[in-house]
This record gives C-alpha cells, structure tokens and sequence, in this order.
C-alpha cells in the first residue's frame, strides 16, 4: 500500500472505544487519510434470544432500551471526543445488525481498520463476540491496526518490529505497513527458520522488498523457535523497544468457527503493543 486514504475505526460499549478513535484520528492527521467510525455491537435481542419469546414481550422492550441507553451512552462519549479533537465533519454511524455482517462491507470500503483486542473478560461488557476481530480480518481481508487494552503511545511508530514469514499473509501486512514503516525511524525485521533448511547467506524477500521502497532494516535471523513463536515475538518487540508489531494473521474457518494459528493466537490474546495484522 503506497498511502492510507482511509480508515475505518471499530466502536463498541467498551471503555477503550475512545482510545481507538484517539488513535485513528492520530493516524488519519499523519497520512491525510479520512476518517470513519461504525458503532457496531451485538443487539441485546441475540445475545439473549429466548427475552423474544416471552409472552408479554416486557423483557424484549427492555432489552431494547438497554440497548437505546448503551448507545446514548457511547454516541455522548463520541461527540465529546470528536469535539475534544477537533473533528466537525466525523459522522457517526451505528449499525443494528450482528457485528461482523454490519461492519465487514464497511471495512471494505477502507485502506485500515482500527480494532480492539479480543478479550474474553471484556467482550460482554463491550457487546462483540470474541471473535469479532479476527472474524472481520479474515473476512474482509483488510489490514488492521489491533489495539492492545493498554493505552498505545502517541509515537508506537517510532521503532517498528516485521515478524516475517515467507507466506501470502506476512507478505501482505508489510505491504500494508509501508506508509508506516517508511516514517518509522527504526524498522527491525525478526524471522525464524522453523524448517531447519533456509539458507542465512541469502537475504529475506521482505530485505529486498523494503530495500526498493526506501525502508531500511536490520534483519535477525533466528534459529528454530524453542518456544511458542508468538511469545518470542514478543519478546523480541522488548528487546528492540518496538512500539509496533507487523505480522500475519493465520487462521481458517472450520465448522462455523475461527480457527486461528499458534502465533496469532498468542499475540491477539497477550498483546502488549498495537499490531498491524493482515490475513
């Protein structure tokens, strides 16, 4: 990707709903990119199907005003911080459909998306599903920033960590990150021979690959992992002071359900830095 134009930023009932929009507002400001915001969660009906068939229909009518006041709630949040900001023009947007089908046509329309990370603990009190975010990676096929719970410095692109694989998806998220990486002051790109066979005196196709578009790095070539690659990501994300991650996001569908790779699975549950995934 040779600019952001635009980004698509995900809002929920959760606390950190404003820390996403800080975020991409910071990022819309750097590449003059617009900014869009849908306010997608689970209605209150789905999430407790068997209030609809009540027979008097009181508990269904009072899911819907939790519902009303969970998002009166947020859209005040919105206009405060949109004023705060400085962003007249950013419209907000609801959808009142299940979360991924209302918000993957919308991530379709856009060069980013900027989402929180999944959390189990917090996935009620921000009315998603779990999964909703490698759902949406996966089947929008969009790049996205993914945010961890913890508030991201106003410079996370300052030193940037490419964990490379020679695959489709790792192949995809550096280019998504170019915009990024070409601002970066350090880029590092970190690879493991998990196969025992690469040669190390042969330089990665993401060198090269960055090399022609003015992006230099410092490459480690790492042995086979020890330990789960995920925690050794982040590891090295330490070790380097990264303030971001780019990656590959590795998962499938199976049985009407996400089944994610060991690395990203690891990352999107322990992540401590914002990470730019592409599947």
């Amino acid at each position: 990707m040779d600019e952001i134009r635009s980004i698509l930023v995900h809002l929920d009932a959760s606390s950190g709903a404003m820390k996403r929009l800080r975020v991409a507002h910071r990022l819309a400001a750097i590449h003059g990119a617009e900014l869009d915001v849908l306010y997608a969660v689970t209605p209150a009906l789905l999430q407790y199907p068997l209030a609809a068939s009540t027979t008097d229909g009181q508990m269904a009518a009072m899911l819907a005003e939790l519902d009303a006041q969970t998002c009166e709630r947020v859209r005040a949040d919105f206009e405060r911080e949109r004023a705060d900001i400085g962003l007249p023009n950013l419209a907000w947007k609801q959808a009142d459909d299940y979360p991924q089908r209302a918000f993957v046509p919308q991530a379709f329309e856009a060069d980013l998306l900027v989402l929180a990370k999944p959390a189990t603990d917090e996935s009620q009190k921000a009315q998603v599903p779990v999964d909703f975010a490698p759902s949406v990676l996966i089947e929008s096929g969009k790049p996205a920033l993914m945010l961890p719970s913890i508030e991201a410095g106003a410079e996370f692109g300052r030193t940037i960590l490419v964990a490379w694989k020679n695959t489709a998806a790792s192949a995809r998220a550096v280019t998504a990150a170019l915009p990024m990486l070409r601002l970066a002051r350090s880029v590092h790109v970190v690879s493991w021979d998990e196969t025992g066979g690469a040669a190390a005196n042969h330089p990665l196709p993401v060198e090269r690959f960055l090399g022609r578009h003015a992006v230099s790095a410092k490459v480690h070539r790492c042995g086979r992992p020890e330990d789960g690659v995920g925690e050794l990501m982040l590891s090295m994300a330490a070790d380097v002071d990264a303030g971001m991650l780019v990656m590959g996001c590795y998962g499938h569908s199976r049985a009407r359900e996400w089944w994610l790779g060991g690395a990203t699975r690891t990352i999107l549950s322990t992540m401590t830095l914002p990470v730019l995934m592409s599947h």
